[in-house]
């Protein structure tokens, strides 16, 4: 089924309206184990002002030379231009991908893991090298799932170990992955369904993980906190819930979600951003480990194509797939937002399917062109770049 195109001027939020919370709310947040996604929002929808795009490098997009004048010879490709799986772009890291689901860069900040959605395999793409399979993991893509996940472990520098996101024929589960080694599956058994089978992983800094995982397309499911479909899970490199959990003995900390498209850190509060693909419109969620959850932090009127996201300074940054385009946003205080969402990059490489910042305040970008899209012939592609500019300063 074709996807409409998205009018940009429908861009709607809904704000979260953000309290102090004191001491005892802190202590009965910790006891109440979880927090919910309420689906009902009591305000209306508002048109946003129209979106400029952020500077960023030009598009080139296929067939859009001119032709030569009557009696000429054909032109000569354009030098900016792709030719086979050879990139002239700078900021084109890897060519000829299959559609990526997931990156996770590496520490000094040349090099990234990328999982590739269907196939299953995970590369490692360096600035100037060739992509090296470091693991294959056996995947099952159906339902919007496959490899959609990718993080390192919080004492990657000492261990070398990642960890993913994965469909299976039977499950949804996450895996390690040694240098060396099988991957090794840690956490089994999150239900699969006939759709709503992506997720997204990352470190939170204090040696747990970060899951994000989807409802296999039953909203029952995800609202049933003995399930682990529909949910944002902490849990430890192990598998077992992270001893620091508001309900020790669960892993589960938020409920609610459809569809993640990522997970990324903030840069305070020990917060996670999470994006979700819900039937009538995609959201954006602030989560916080022990802070009960009031509703989306940002919601669009209509169907972006929220995927991956990560947070560079003090800018937001959250790929989209259907609107080929990424959005900056600049969180505030309190969980609210500056100024507007500001689309950067649009038609530049496709549609962008994952994100993640690294360690030297660079953004790297996955697209998946060849589902969905118009590939050009190096498609699919790892982009690195410098954070887009968007919204009004400020530091989150």
């Amino acid at each position: 089924m074709v996807v409409p195109p998205v009018n940009r001027r429908s861009l709607g939020r809904v704000p979260r309206r953000s309290t102090a919370i004191g001491a005892v709310l802190a202590a009965v947040a910790l006891v109440s184990g979880c927090a919910d996604f309420p689906e009902q929002h009591t305000q209306e929808w508002r048109e946003q002002p129209s979106l400029r795009p952020q500077a960023g490098p030009e598009p080139r997009i296929e067939g859009q030379e001119q032709p030569p004048p009557s009696g000429h010879p054909p032109a000569s490709p354009r030098p900016d231009q792709p030719e086979g799986c050879s990139d002239p772009d700078p900021a084109v890291i890897a060519t000829c991908l299959d559609p990526v689901g997931a990156v996770a860069a590496l520490p000094g900040g040349n090099a990234a893991l990328v999982g590739e959605r269907d196939t299953g395999r995970v590369l490692r793409v360096s600035d100037g090298g060739q992509p090296e399979e470091i693991a294959r993991i056996q995947v099952d893509p159906t339902g919007g799932g496959g490899l959609t996940g990718l993080a390192l472990s919080p004492s990657y520098a000492e261990d070398g170990l990642a960890y993913a996101y994965v469909t299976t024929p039977t499950d949804n589960r996450v895996v390690r992955i040694a240098p060396g080694d099988s991957p090794d599956p840690i956490l089994t058994g999150i239900p699969r369904g006939p759709s709503g089978n992506a997720g997204a992983i990352t470190a939170d800094g204090s040696n747990s993980l970060i899951v994000a995982t989807g409802n296999a397309g039953s909203a029952e499911q995800a609202a049933d906190r003995s399930v682990l479909a529909g949910k944002v899970l902490r849990i430890d490199p192990f598998g077992d819930p992270a001893a620091d959990n508001p309900d020790p003995t669960s892993p589960v900390i938020s409920t609610g979600l459809s569809s993640p498209g990522g997970v990324c850190a903030s840069n305070r509060d020990g917060g996670f951003w999470v994006t979700d693909r819900k039937a009538q419109r995609e959201v954006l969620h602030r989560v916080v480990p022990g802070q009960q959850e009031q509703g989306p932090a940002w919601s669009w009127n209509g169907h972006p194509g929220v995927s991956g996201c990560a947070a560079a300074g003090g800018t937001l940054i959250v790929a989209l797939t259907e609107e080929a385009a990424v959005y900056t946003m600049r969180p505030g205080p309190q969980g609210t937002f500056t100024g507007e969402p500001q689309p950067a990059m649009e038609d530049t490489y496709g549609r962008f399917s994952a994100a993640a910042s690294g360690p030297n305040g660079l953004v790297w970008l996955g697209t998946s062109n060849k589902t969905g899209g118009e590939p050009v012939s190096s498609d699919d592609r790892v982009i690195r770049i410098e954070p887009p500019s968007g919204g009004t300063a400020g530091k989150e």
